[in-house]
């Protein structure tokens, strides 16, 4: 049976291969080596299924495909609908793809490794869940089922302070998401189904009583969730604790896929269901974008904790998603999923280079380095070439997504546009600053004199994010191709609600 076979099934298979390797793990004898190599190949299993959509995708059709829609309860009226479109399909890539490579950065791992595998395979069927999903019951499921294992990862793998991390993690998420689910349950009330096209087809042709007077409600309780996933500034204080109290591979899919459900939900969900509303709120949650933006920079430019730098810098990339997200245009919208993607790539790499030194050192603290290129030249190199991802150097990943939101936003608010290119600048200087201090100079500490440079496991974790970065910067058109005919696709009922707007 080849993949074309398999084709109408491919959704659900790579969607659920992981979570059936984590309940076949569960019977599995406690042969760490085994374990770990079955994790692997689940993985990379799911990897290679996944690779079925960007070949097979009709890029001239911008609705969704390879949908599966069938009843799966009848009261309430839930359907196993899922499917994926520009938007979505990248973020499934980009989920499938960090997965392996997290399982080969934490091939040391000797305490629960059982354990620690399975939490990490169910986690990857979750997140592909929430980008799959087109019922909204079942997207709020796999919303919710992302936060256990990650809590967990958090919680028993992590560092010193991990519980009080797994638990402000936790509380935050789960908080925000109640006010999702109530939006959630009135829709459901007014269309009689959880089926988001028919939700979305109901509300554009006005069939939802009441719809506009509680329109600003129910986009309100769909951006809170995602507003605290993302983080958007002030809801930002729960992720720098989590990710430094964080495993290596919980920190590289929290940046690299977790933080996107944010974005990704204002795209699919507030956008989509709440055109006008999105509009009309724009600015403010613009300006939000913009001081997440600085505000992360600068915090990022004072941290003594190199995973903390880390972390604050996601803060500020992900501020420029949601200000291409929010500027309402073509080049904005385009950037803003690129970045996802280069994010995911870049940042889950220099989680995956700091836990590296955390397992040698057993610290972050900037101040214990110094004059690391000397003992460890491969690493000093792979670390330079994903630090110039980040600042956004030209022919590697993070150029393009950057330019085409400060493009976009600048056409749509000029004042924006200026002010976010600023957040550019301030990403060059606290990244090669601690480079610079990390990597420089003569070696200070004498425990680094001896440190021993990546091995196999670490390589092969890494090598694929530095082909990806460079990929993504000389290639862009293979990711914006099938991105961009999405955004037209979305555009267009949002024009039509603009101009009614200016009609008012």
């Amino acid at each position: 049976m080849n993949i074309e076979t398999l084709s109408p099934f491919v959704l659900s298979l790579i969607t659920f291969v992981p979570a059936g390797g984590a309940l076949l793990l569960v019977l599995f004898p406690r042969r760490d080596r085994d374990i770990r190599l079955f994790a692997l190949v689940v993985s990379l299993l799911a990897f290679i299924l996944s690779l079925h959509l960007p070949a097979h995708l009709v890029r001239s059709q911008p609705g969704f495909q390879f949908e599966v829609n069938s009843q799966w309860i009848t009261s309430p009226n839930i359907h196993y609908h899922m499917g994926v479109d520009g938007f979505s399909l990248w973020l499934v890539l980009l989920t499938t793809f960090l997965t392996p490579l997290c399982v080969l950065i934490s091939w040391r791992i000797h305490d629960r490794v059982k354990e620690f595998f399975v939490l990490l395979l169910v986690l990857e069927t979750a997140l592909i869940g929430v980008f799959t999903a087109l019922d909204l019951f079942l997207f709020y499921f796999f919303w919710e089922a992302t936060l256990i294992p990650m809590a967990l990862l958090i919680g028993i793998f992590g560092h010193e302070r991990r519980v009080y991390a797994a638990v402000k993690f936790f509380l935050f998420t789960m908080i925000a998401s109640v006010f999702m689910l109530a939006a959630i349950l009135w829709l459901y009330a007014k269309v009689g189904s959880f089926d988001f096209v028919t939700i979305q087809n109901a509300i554009r042709t006005g069939q939802v009583s009441n719809f506009a007077a509680a329109s600003l409600w129910l986009f309100l309780g769909f951006f809170a969730a995602f507003a605290v996933k993302v983080p958007l500034f002030p809801l930002h204080t729960w992720l720098p604790d989590a990710h430094v109290e964080a495993p290596t591979a919980g920190s590289v899919l929290l940046a690299g896929v977790l933080l996107k459900m944010g974005t990704y939900g204002m795209l699919r969900f507030n956008l989509g269901l709440f055109p006008e509303q999105s509009r009309r709120n724009a600015p403010w949650i613009m300006a939000l974008a913009l001081m997440g933006i600085i505000y992360g920079a600068l915090v990022a430019m004072v941290q003594p904790n190199l995973k903390k730098l880390i972390a604050y810098s996601s803060i500020s990339h992900l501020g420029f998603v949601v200000l291409g997200i929010f500027s309402f245009t073509g080049a904005g919208w385009d950037g803003a999923m690129f970045v996802m993607l280069a994010h995911g790539i870049s940042t889950g790499a220099l989680f995956m280079l700091a836990g590296i030194l955390h397992e040698r050192r057993h610290t972050y603290a900037i101040r214990e380095f110094g004059g690391l290129a000397t003992p460890m030249p491969i690493y000093a190199a792979l670390f330079l070439f994903m630090v110039l991802s980040s600042v956004g150097l030209p022919l590697l990943n993070g150029f393009v997504g950057e330019f085409l939101v400060l493009s976009g936003t600048f056409r749509a608010h000029p004042v924006y546009g200026i002010l976010g290119a600023t957040g550019v600048i301030w990403s060059a200087c606290y990244l090669l600053w601690m480079y610079q201090r990390v990597f420089f100079g003569k070696v200070t500490q004498e425990a680094n004199s001896t440190l021993e440079d990546l091995n196999l496991f670490e390589r092969a974790a890494l090598w694929p994010t530095i082909v990806m970065a460079l990929l993504m910067g000389v290639a862009p058109l293979l990711w914006l191709g099938v991105i961009d005919p999405a955004v037209r696709n979305a555009l267009e009922p949002l024009a039509r609600v603009a101009s009614k707007m200016v009609g008012q």
